[in-house]
């Protein structure tokens, strides 16, 4: 962990499968992105308000992935851990979330508490897979889901992020499969769209940069965006935020790449 990151206290690891973040929570805008979200007031406690429910109140917040949501803190900052869904086995976050948000919630807050002293304190601790990942903040490694080969390879050429842009149809090539019977697999073994994947994991990736000091434009070029109109809402939709709003709240946040 750098000085920097150390006296403001934020901080986000971020793995290929999972994301420990804290710090600045922003303005209270509608925000939904892929990812299975674990929010825990640092300090007071968060209002959760849900599209199409109510507002709850307390120190724990689940979302599940691609739901629309306001999240709203008593303290300026925030932790929020991100659980990549493709990656869990089927069923094993719906689990997850009626503990979170059962009698065991107390608990599960105070343990991501601990993991966010761990982390300030211990650098090396973010040196983790997805299973320590899980152990460290949930008590229990999540079961990982099984995926077909050629989905599991399109996942990964998504994940590159350099040359030209990923397509359907590209992936479907490789995969020795027609473009529609490949977004079919594609979708019944992530359980998300092709489409809808490509864009939340190219915003994702927006955050290993988060605090540095980057041409805005020439970043969303780099990391897949056809222009800065698409990169701004994109970013806007997922996370609640312009880009540039993400950068400004994050020149104090230390950010360390976990594999």
């Amino acid at each position: 962990m750098d000085e920097k990151g150390c006296e403001s206290g934020h901080l986000m690891l971020i793995t290929p499968e999972r994301v420990f973040y804290a710090g600045l929570l922003g303005r209270p805008r509608q925000r939904g992105s892929g990812a299975f979200h674990v929010y825990v007031a640092i300090q007071g406690g968060l209002r959760l308000s849900v599209e199409g429910r109510g507002e709850s109140y307390g120190e724990l917040a689940v979302v599940q992935p691609d739901v629309r949501h306001t999240i709203a803190s008593d303290y300026r900052s925030v932790i929020c851990v991100l659980v990549e869904p493709e990656t869990v086995a089927a069923g094993a976050l719906d689990d997850l979330a009626r503990r979170l948000s059962g009698a065991e919630r107390r608990f599960f807050a105070n343990r991501i508490r601990a993991a966010y002293q761990q982390l300030l304190l211990e650098p090396c601790a973010g040196d983790l897979g997805s299973s320590a990942f899980d152990i460290m903040c949930f008590g229990e490694a999540l079961p990982r889901r099984g995926l077909d080969p050629r989905v599991t390879r399109a996942i990964a050429q998504i994940g590159r992020f350099c040359g030209e842009p990923v397509t359907a149809a590209s992936c479907a090539a490789e995969a020795g499969l027609s473009s529609s019977r490949f977004l079919h697999l594609f979708k019944q073994e992530t359980g998300i769209s092709f489409r809808a994947f490509r864009a939340w994991k190219r915003a994702r990736h927006l955050l290993h940069f988060a605090n540095q000091d980057l041409n805005l434009a020439h970043l969303a070029q780099d990391i897949g965006y056809p222009d800065s109109t698409h990169f701004s809402h994109s970013i806007r939709r997922f996370y609640g935020l312009k880009p540039r709003a993400i950068f400004s709240g994050s020149r104090d946040l230390a950010i360390r790449i976990g594999r």
